[in-house]
């Protein structure tokens, strides 16, 4: 059973940054998935980054060339590294995986394993 835990998420002033990592287990395929998703009070749930396991790296439009995303394969932890945070940042953020294939889509629903999600909060 795959699991999926986020830490690293807390509360950080506009123009600050913030590491989050997922630490994922119980997965045997070399082919996946890997991203995060966010979503604020009374908004839909958005991604913020993918990346597969041939190295490719997807963006949200709002946080490119802001955030950045990675994984460390020795560790199986997936990384999404926050920099010049603003208040719009404010969600929860959920780290997601799907394991059919090597080809992130973009919609939410194609991602079958989730985690409990990290709150971000950005004060301005």
């Amino acid at each position: 059973q795959v699991q999926l835990v986020e830490s690293g998420g807390g509360s950080v002033q506009a123009g600050g940054s913030l590491r989050l990592s997922c630490a994922a287990s119980g997965y045997t395929s070399s082919k996946y998935c890997m991203g995060w998703f966010r979503q604020a009070p009374g908004k839909e749930r958005e991604k913020v980054a993918t990346l597969d396991s041939d190295g490719y790296t997807s963006y949200g439009y709002s946080v490119k060339g802001r955030f950045t995303i990675s994984k460390d394969n020795a560790k199986n932890t997936l990384y999404l590294e926050m920099n010049s945070l603003k208040p719009e940042d404010t969600a929860m953020y959920y780290c997601a995986a799907d394991f059919r294939g090597a080809y992130c889509y973009e919609a939410s629903y194609h991602f079958a394993d989730w985690g409990q999600g990290t709150q971000v909060t950005v004060s301005s």
